[in-house]
Parts: C-alpha cells; sequence; structure tokens
C-alpha cells in the first residue's frame, strides 16, 4: 500500500486502520499455536536423534576402549599361559627335590637317631668306639652338612616361588572378573563371548584358590619354614663342626654326646617339616598344572572375545555415522527461526507500507485545512470593522478601481500580519515543520489577497445580506474542499461544486507546500487564486460605479400609502 499525505493525511490513516483489522482476522491464535507445535515437534526429534547418535558416538569409544582391553586381556593371558607352564615345571622340580629332601633328611634323621642311640647306650665304651670309627663319624657328618644346605636351597626357592605364583593368578582373575562383568553384567549391546568369559573367570578363580592354597601352606609353615632353615643352618655348621673334629672325636666326647643329641632333636624337626613341605608341594604342582590348563582356555576364549569386539567396533561406528547423518537431514529450529516461521505462516497477511511525504502528525496533516479556513474568517471579520467601499471616495467621484484598491489594501495588509502571526504560533508553538516553508508564507499572501477581494466584493455588492453570503460560501467550501476526508466520498453535489471554490486549489497547493510533493498543483492554484483576485476586484469596481449613480430610489424612499 502506497499512500501520499499530500494528498490526503486522512486516507492514510483510514487505510492503514482498516488493514490493521484485516490481519486480525487472517491471524488467528489457534492456528499459530498449532504451527509452533509442529516446529517444536521438528526441533524436539532433531534432538533426540542427536542424541541418539551421541550416544552410539560414545558407545563406539567404549566399545573402542573394550576391543583395547580384550586384546590387551589376550595378550596378558599370553603370557599368563607361558608364566603358568613355567610355575608348572618348576613345581614340578620342586616337587622331585622336595621328595628327595624328605627321603634324605628322613635319613639324617634316623642316623642321627641310631647315631644318638650309640652314642649314649655305650657312652662308656665312646673312646675306643671313636678311635676304631672316627672316619666314618667324619664322613658322615659331611653328608649331613651336605644335605642340610641343599634342603636349606630348595626352602629358599619354594618360599620365594609361592607368593609370585598366587599373585599371577590373582591378578589374572581380577582382570576376566573386570571384564566379565563390563560385557556381560552391565552391557550396552550383548556380548558373545559372554559364555567363554564366564568358563575363564570360573577357572581363574579355581587356579587363585589352588595358588592361594600353596600360598598358605608356605604361609602357615613360615615359622616353621624359617625355623628349619634355621635348624638346617645350624645342622649343617654343627654337622660340619663335627665332620672337622672327627679327627679329634676322642678329645671331646662329652662336646660330641651333647652336640649329636642336639643334631638328632634338629634332624627329626627337619625330616618333619620336610615331610610337610613334600606334601603341600605336592598339592601346588597338582594346582599349577590345572592353572596352566585353565590359563590356556582363557587365552584362546580372549582371542575369539579380541575377534567379536573388533567387528563390534565397526558396527557402532557405523550406527554412530548413520545416526548423525539422520540427525543432520532433520530440521532444527531454534526460538528465534520457529518464532519467525510461525509468525510467517500463522500471520499470512503483511502490510508493505510506502507513505510518500509523511505528514508526522495530525497537526501537519490537517494545516492546510484550518489555515486558508482561519485567513477567510480573518477576512470576514476584517469588513465587518472597515467598509468595503470608502463613502468620501464615492460621494468625491473617485474612479471606481480606485475605490475597490481602497477597500482591498488595508484588509489584505491585515491579512498579511495575520498570516505571519499565524504561521509563527503554528512553528514556534505547536512545532509545525514545513519542507517549503518560504513558498508556505508567500502562497498564503496570495491566499490572503484573494480572500480579501472575494469578502470585499460580496460585502460591497450585497450589503448587510453580503456577510450572510460570506459565511454561507465558507459553509460550501469547508465541505467541498476535500480538507478531512477525500472529496470523492462526498455527496454529489459538493463533488460538482469542488472545482469552482477557491479554497479546493488552496488546501491542494498548502499540503504539497507543507507536506512535500510536486509543485503542479501549487502553481494552479496561483493561477486560479490570481484570476478569483482580480476577478472579485473588478467586481467590487463595477458595484463602486454602480454605488456612484444617484437614482431616486437613492435619493428619496418610495412613497406608501
Amino acid at each position: 500500500m502506497r499512500t501520499n499525505d499530500a494528498n490526503n493525511y486522512i486516507v492514510g490513516q483510514i487505510s492503514r486502520t482498516v488493514f490493521g483489522e484485516v490481519r486480525t482476522a487472517a491471524s488467528t491464535k489457534a492456528s499459530r499455536s498449532f504451527l509452533d507445535r509442529i516446529f517444536i515437534s521438528f526441533s524436539d526429534i532433531h534432538g533426540k536423534t542427536v542424541e541418539a547418535a551421541d550416544g552410539a558416538a560414545r558407545l563406539k569409544g567404549g566399545i573402542g576402549k573394550a576391543e583395547q582391553g580384550s586384546k590387551a586381556l589376550a595378550d596378558g593371558l599370553k603370557d599368563a599361559k607361558s608364566g603358568s607352564g613355567k610355575l608348572s615345571g618348576g613345581l614340578t622340580k620342586l616337587d622331585k627335590g622336595a621328595g628327595d629332601l624328605e627321603d634324605g633328611s628322613r635319613k639324617v634323621a634316623d642316623g642321627t637317631q641310631t647315631l644318638a642311640d650309640e652314642v649314649n647306650g655305650v657312652s662308656g665304651k665312646v673312646t675306643p668306639f671313636l678311635q676304631d670309627n672316627e672316619k666314618t663319624i667324619g664322613d658322615t657328618a659331611q653328608l649331613v652338612a651336605d644335605s642340610a644346605e641343599v634342603v636349606r636351597g630348595h626352602l629358599s626357592t619354594l618360599v620365594k616361588t609361592a607368593p609370585v605364583a598366587a599373585e599371577g593368578a590373582r591378578a589374572a582373575s581380577e582382570t576376566l572378573d573386570e571384564i566379565h562383568r563390563t560385557r556381560c553384567e552391565t552391557p550396552v549391546l550383548p556380548d558373545p563371548a559372554c559364555a567363554d568369559l564366564k568358563k575363564a573367570r570360573d577357572a581363574a578363580a579355581d587356579v587363585v584358590l589352588i595358588a592361594d592354597d600353596l600360598d598358605t601352606v608356605v604361609a602357615d609353615q613360615d615359622g616353621d619354614l624359617k625355623t628349619m632353615r634355621t635348624n638346617l643352618a645350624a645342622l649343617r655348621k654343627q654337622a660340619q663342626a663335627l665332620a672337622d673334629r672327627a679327627p679329634h672325636l676322642s678329645e671331646d666326647v662329652a662336646d660330641a654326646v651333647s652336640r649329636i643329641n642336639e643334631l638328632n632333636k634338629g634332624a627329626q624337626k627337619v625330616a618333619a617339616g620336610a615331610k610337610k613341605l613334600n606334601t603341600g608341594i605336592g598339592t601346588a604342582k597338582s594346582g599349577a598344572t590345572a592353572l596352566d590348563k585353565g590359563v590356556g582356555k582363557l587365552e584362546k576364549g580372549a582371542q575369539k572375545l579380541d575377534g567379536g569386539m573388533f567387528k563390534l567396533v565397526d558396527g557402532s561406528a557405523e550406527l554412530a555415522g548413520g545416526l548423525h547423518d539422520g540427525a543432520g537431514r532433520i530440521p532444527d529450529y531454534d526460538k528465534e527461526d520457529r518464532d519467525a516461521r510461525t509468525a510467517v505462516m500463522a500471520d499470512p497477511v503483511q502490510l508493505a507500507s510506502h507513505d510518500l511525504h509523511k505528514a508526522p502528525n495530525y497537526g501537519t496533516g490537517f494545516a492546510p485545512y484550518f489555515i486558508p479556513l482561519s485567513l477567510w474568517v480573518g477576512a470576514m471579520v476584517a469588513y465587518m470593522l472597515i467598509a468595503p467601499m470608502n463613502r468620501r471616495a464615492l460621494a468625491a467621484g473617485a474612479s471606481a478601481w480606485r475605490i475597490a484598491l481602497a477597500g482591498w489594501l488595508p484588509v489584505a495588509a491585515i491579512g498579511v500580519l495575520q498570516t505571519a502571526a499565524l504561521m509563527a504560533v503554528l512553528h514556534w508553538a505547536v512545532g509545525l515543520r514545513m519542507v517549503r516553508a518560504a513558498g508556505t508564507v508567500g502562497f498564503l499572501f496570495l491566499v490572503v489577497a484573494c480572500f480579501a477581494a472575494i469578502v470585499q466584493w460580496l460585502n460591497a455588492r450585497f450589503g448587510p445580506a453580503g456577510r450572510i453570503l460570506v459565511l454561507a460560501l465558507l459553509m460550501l467550501q469547508l465541505t467541498s474542499a476535500g480538507g478531512t476526508y477525500p472529496v470523492q466520498t462526498s455527496p454529489g453535489f459538493f463533488n460538482a461544486l469542488h472545482p469552482f471554490l477557491p479554497m479546493s486549489y488552496v488546501v491542494e497547493a498548502l499540503r504539497r507546500l507543507i507536506t512535500g510533493g510536486g509543485l503542479e498543483p501549487v502553481w494552479h492554484a496561483c493561477a486560479v487564486l490570481t484570476a478569483f483576485t482580480a476577478g472579485a476586484l473588478a467586481l467590487t469596481a463595477l458595484s463602486a460605479r454602480r454605488r456612484q449613480v444617484w437614482t431616486l430610489d437613492r435619493l428619496h424612499p418610495e412613497l406608501t400609502l
């Protein structure tokens, strides 16, 4: 819609009001709410798809870590298999050594017991006996010393190996436990290797029990083993001393008897400890064999698990990529986009308004109508106080044009002053802004001259009745000038009068001078007003000429009977 306040101010106001009602009728709250829900639904679907895609991406990352863990598990179980094999072999050797230790310690104990019995039984005959058996005693003592050192070495190896084996078995079991709990007890996706993982976990638990039993046996016998090692060391030392002193036993019989008794006691303890040790190592050997077999099965299961996790990583990556692609194809409207699209669809009618030469307010819009009204009233009031024709000039026989100009010029001058005062008040007090201020003031001077000439003629020609005609002509001009509503909306009578009255041209010209626009109506109005001024002055001069001719009616009134 294009409006031009330079043509008519009220038309633009009416158009905008009417179009506002049209928009209100075309836009409803229900449709806006419905469409807003549609856009929100799109955003919800997009948001949920993005969440699913993010979850798939996180799943991919978790499965990737799981795949790395399964590979590490397979590698670790491979190393564990190698270690369990070594442990089993070492325990086999240790078991054989423990058997030998038990046999040797028993023989030593029997020998020392026999020796002690003999020594104690024949203490009275010991000297001759010792003299006869010094070499045999020395050799036997040396054998005891050597055997004690061997047994003590095997005991140290057993003490160090048992805790290491138990710790390795426990670490492998905990790793399998963690993998089984992560993959099978709280899974994101079903894990096909759960059955194998459960078997592997149970086998590892059994191995831990066996290794713990071995470690427990060793730990329970730790005090005895320490004592045994101490006794073995003492036995070796004493046997060695005995071997060293054998050539001199006859000289140390009393001391030897005492030492042999102590040696016998130590040998009995060593024999008892060696028997327990042999039994425990036998159990550990069986457990280590079972551990080796279980770790072998775990290794195979871990290899299968690693292959399955690799395929699962590829599948989760494909799922995450597909969800992200799908989320990218679903529209996502934020609140601003949603409001804009909903506003367009729920409020489809929009006013594209362009106002040429827009008047800023009602005062500016209606000034072209009320300014000529005030100037017309000013001329009308002025001729109520000033005679339209000077009586002395009429009586003196002055020329008709002189008489007309003499009655017109004072009122025109007053109109110029009225115009200056009016425009000063409108500009400085009311705030009227004119596009062409100088042109407006100059044109109003012409309007004042025209209105003064017309009012002068009506008063000069019709006398007191002319005042009523002046007021009637004002009413006709106000209704036919189109100063408020377009003249086309007025009845046909006023449409017919519109081109023939001066105020019609004044209103149109003032709109262009105050608000803006082309000057063709201004030049047209100037020509029309000039013609009206000249015509009114000519008619006033004609009336003055008639007033200078005296008739009988003017000299004496009619006689009435």
